[in-house]
């Protein structure tokens, strides 16, 4: 079962609500995304660290409604 971008979005915006947030659907078929996400609250964590939180924020969903995730993530300038 594919999972909508919407729905992404708003479960990383709920765990990280400063976070400014671009989900992209890479092959169309609503299971292959690219996420970009900044946030404040990855400054000073390591991209590892970085990341963890956002899977986090997903509770779980990769690997079965979320088939796979490309994530890159920033601190804000």
């Amino acid at each position: 079962m594919a999972m909508p971008a919407a729905e992404i979005e708003t479960l990383i915006r709920a765990a990280l609500p400063d976070a400014a947030v671009t989900i992209t659907d890479l092959a169309g078929d609503g299971d292959h995304y690219a996420a970009h996400v900044i946030s404040a609250e990855f400054r000073g964590k390591s991209r590892v660290a970085q990341h963890k939180l956002v899977y986090e924020a997903l509770g779980g969903r990769m690997g079965g409604e979320l088939h796979a995730l490309q994530l890159t993530t920033a601190v804000p300038n």
